[in-house]
């Protein structure tokens, strides 16, 4: 049995992608969600995750409990172990990344691929200040950082997310899994 990939899906804040992983999931059911570990209060919306506090999860990085973690925005994000069991299955897995932890992702994992997501300036604007849970100043922050580049040699596919959520959807599960379409 070929082991399943690691789908890292990356992109600067307000592009979109928990809404377009969910929306993989929804339309893909053989595509299976990971469940981030995350130094963030529970409940505050976007993407189902595990909340735990820094002493926490600096104790579960110790113990080997994440296969990549990374800290971003004042917050710890981590990739737990148990993501192998669906990769060892088949199971290709989408994992909300980010972009500086690509290359521990790339070495982590042997089948691993980047779904880039993009959008314009002015799209991210209004996603960033429609959700309510940054400041001008971080609103502006998080702009200028939108157009980071991804590491050199990685398998990426790019996605611009601009229109209708359901288009997105549709383009991403087509480069993902061309035949099934």
């Amino acid at each position: 049995m070929t082991a399943g990939r690691l789908i890292a899906v990356v992109g600067p804040s307000g592009v979109g992608k928990d809404s377009v992983m969910r929306g993989i999931a929804e339309v893909t059911p053989n595509i299976h969600l990971v469940r981030r570990v995350i130094t963030r209060a529970p409940g505050l919306g976007g993407e189902d995750y595990d909340a735990v506090s820094i002493p926490q999860f600096q104790g579960m990085a110790q113990n080997g409990t994440f296969v990549v973690h990374w800290g971003a925005h004042g917050l710890f994000y981590g990739i737990p172990q148990t993501v192998r069991y669906q990769l060892n299955k088949g199971t290709d897995c989408l994992a909300n990344f980010s972009r500086k932890a690509l290359q521990a992702g790339a070495d982590a994992f042997p089948n691993f691929l980047v779904l880039n997501i993009t959008a314009s300036a002015e799209t991210l604007a209004t996603r960033l200040a429609d959700r309510g849970r940054e400041s001008e100043a971080e609103i502006a922050s998080r702009l200028a950082k939108a157009d980071k580049p991804l590491p050199d040699g990685l398998d990426v596919i790019h996605l611009c997310n601009d229109g209708p959520l359901e288009n997105t959807v549709a383009r991403a599960v087509a480069q993902l899994q061309p035949a099934s379409v």
